[in-house]
């Protein structure tokens, strides 16, 4: 089949999962010539019936558009993927999922092939995709004018934030704000245990767990700033001395709660090894530091 004559940028697309299909289709829904290719044909059939080209091979679907989007299960998979084919003068956009060391080998690896390289990191799940107020977008990192040259076409799924030219940096950016994710989804699944077994509803109690996080959050700003100026008793309002002096009455709760202090005792321990070192006056940021096994 043929595509229509439009202005938008052709697309090719490898990798049709969950997340592949979402953006498929979301670059299918504005008018963008899409050509796609999946290692298991019936999906990238299901597309063609919205406008997709399907290509026969990851070769021919390379070859057609010089924008290949690529969105697969694992970096080994990329390399698997492409190796052989004929990267010259291709744009590749790299979507899967992967360690910034990945992503700057990956880089490495694109550019001896001819290629300009963008790596990214999608802080989305595929229902987000193409719908503007979801709150979806994607980290980019790599070559600045590959970015600034596709930044239209790359924003219809989700929105787009270049977080530099180093190609490592949006998978380091998507794994940090993940690993956020997951303390604080760690710190209410405690939050929800201590609750369990008493007569509160937790449907009730939830509104003012979601308040209270939302009302703590803004308190990165200020490890930042701490952070950026060494000075660890910047505005602090309470300091490291009084917080942990708090730690026995948390961990006597869930003794008495009957909830395992898992989740939380690895935090309270490295907050008595700060304050053993001295810093009582200090914000809770010295942990960052204890944190750092070896020089970078």
């Amino acid at each position: 089949m043929t595509h229509p004559v439009t202005d938008k940028t052709p697309v090719t697309l490898i990798g049709l999962g969950a997340m592949g299909t979402a953006l498929a289709r979301a670059w299918l829904a504005v008018g963008h010539p899409l050509t796609v290719w999946n290692r298991t044909p019936s999906r990238a059939r299901a597309l063609a019936a919205d406008g997709a080209r399907t290509a026969g091979s990851a070769a021919e679907a390379v070859a057609a558009n010089t924008l290949v989007v690529v969105c697969l299960l694992d970096d080994a998979s990329v390399e698997d993927t492409l190796t052989g084919i004929d990267l010259t003068g291709k744009d590749l956009v790299n979507l899967t999922t992967s360690t910034p060391a990945q992503a700057r080998t990956r880089a490495a690896w694109a550019a001896a092939r001819g290629a300009r390289y963008l790596a990214g990191g999608i802080m989305a799940v595929p229902p987000m995709i193409g719908v503007p107020d979801a709150g979806g977008y994607v980290l980019y990192s790599g070559v600045p004018d590959l970015f600034e040259q596709h930044r239209d076409t790359l924003a219809v799924p989700a929105g787009t934030t270049y977080v530099g030219e180093n190609p490592g940096h949006a998978a380091l950016h998507d794994v940090a704000l993940l690993s956020a994710m997951y303390g604080m989804f760690a710190g209410a699944a405690h939050a929800f245990a201590l609750i369990r077994r008493e007569d509160i509803d937790p449907t009730a109690f939830a509104p003012l767990l979601a308040g209270w996080l939302t009302a703590m959050a803004p308190a990165v700003h200020l490890t930042a700033e701490q952070l950026r100026s060494g000075d660890y008793t910047k505005g602090v309002t309470s300091t490291l001395a009084m917080q942990t002096a708090g730690t026995p009455a948390f961990l006597a709760t869930a003794e008495e709660q009957g909830v395992s202090p898992e989740l939380l005792t690895p935090y309270f321990q490295l907050m008595r090894r700060r304050l053993a070192e001295g810093s009582g006056e200090e914000d809770l940021t010295g942990v960052i530091d204890l944190l750092l096994r070896r020089p970078a």
